[in-house]
């Protein structure tokens, strides 16, 4: 089981792996904004977990569990980023979806998944739903 942070780690590569033919440590602590002997750690870590493909000062290579679980990482950011719109949540969704992540079991993820698509296959229900929570939001104005 990964840490929140190697999490994070892998997340990041998983994604820059998507968009770019080269991931390299100093992408990684660019984007992560962390210092380069961090990233270092991380990478020996993913690499021994067997996430990674590694060698000091060359390429950052995903291996098949390691694509199989970045890709559930973005796939579980991606439906908490979701979520958060669906119930209307005023806040920074993306850092909010990023704090709420790493400390949600497999199981409350699935319940989130059934409710968020729940919620897009019911548009009349979900606009019941809109429609209470600005109500509410009016109604703590008021107060």
């Amino acid at each position: 089981m990964l840490s929140p942070s190697l999490e994070d780690y892998l997340e990041e590569i998983f994604r820059f792996s998507v968009s770019h033919d080269i991931v390299r440590v100093t992408d990684i602590s660019q984007k992560l904004n962390v210092k380069l002997p961090s990233v270092t750690k991380a990478v020996g870590k993913l690499r021994a977990g067997g996430y990674i493909t590694y060698q000091k000062y060359g390429l950052i290579g995903l291996t098949e569990k390691g694509r199989q679980t970045g890709g559930y990482l973005v796939e579980r950011n991606t439906l908490l980023q979701e979520f958060l719109r669906t119930i209307c949540a005023d806040c920074d969704v993306a850092a909010e979806a990023e704090a709420m992540e790493h400390y949600l079991s497999k199981s409350t993820i699935v319940s989130i998944q059934l409710l968020t698509v729940f919620m897009k296959e019911n548009p009349a229900t979900y606009q019941q739903y809109v429609d209470y929570v600005q109500k509410s939001k009016r109604k703590n104005k008021e107060r």
